[in-house]
């Protein structure tokens, strides 16, 4: 049986700081031990809160992981802000963005969870696949037609979700513990390929 607060808990500002101590706990719980281990329960005693205030910000265990996993709006307007930016640069501007949002407090903890949550959960994979083909290929303007443009920014999209896993969620060296200015110098060049670059009469990428 769900709890439910008989009372509006607290001051709007306070119920701001605790519904986002719960999201926080909750990222770590569903990254660590997935949809079927973790419990409202358990969220709520690593945010430190009743449990029925989690029932009270996110309804049920499900509205918890949507909340969760949901890319903040700022993050995918700037993400379309990049694609637009000169074609010379872009590869460098997308490998920017990604750099600048994993070290971001509050884009980069919401970027592990979708990723390491996706991984054995079959909700959060479907929202990953929309927000990838929606957010981070979609926006984009390459190529000499439509399936050249979603070949090139699907290739784009693969190589830089790659390098953040490796980075920030496995931490494999030396590519975790590389600059940001190493990494743009290293991978740029192959994302600039991809961009502008000839990918060859591989019948694959040939359009149907």
């Amino acid at each position: 049986m769900k709890l439910v607060p008989t009372t509006t808990p607290g001051p709007r500002d306070e119920r701001g700081v605790l519904a986002s101590r719960i999201l926080v706990a909750a990222r770590v719980a569903f990254a660590e031990t997935g949809w079927a281990g973790t419990t409202i329960r358990a969220v709520a005693r690593a945010a430190d809160v009743d449990p029925a205030l989690v029932y009270h910000y996110f309804r049920s265990k499900d509205g918890l992981l949507d909340a969760a996993t949901t890319p903040p709006q700022k993050w995918l307007d700037r993400v379309a802000q990049t694609w637009s930016s000169p074609v010379a640069e872009l590869g460098s501007a997308l490998l920017r963005l990604m750099l600048d949002s994993w070290a971001d407090d509050e884009t980069g903890p919401v970027l592990r969870a979708i990723l390491q949550t996706a991984a054995h959960e079959a909700t959060t994979r479907e929202k990953l696949r929309q927000t990838v083909e929606g957010s981070l290929m979609g926006v984009s303007h390459l190529g000499a037609d439509e399936h050249d443009r979603l070949v090139r920014s699907g290739l784009i999209s693969s190589q830089i979700m790659g390098l953040a896993m490796m980075r920030y969620v496995w931490g494999i060296e030396p590519i975790a513990s590389m600059s940001d200015e190493e990494i743009i110098a290293a991978v740029a060049p192959n994302l600039q390929h991809y961009i502008e670059g000839d990918l060859g009469e591989n019948p694959r990428f040939a359009a149907q």
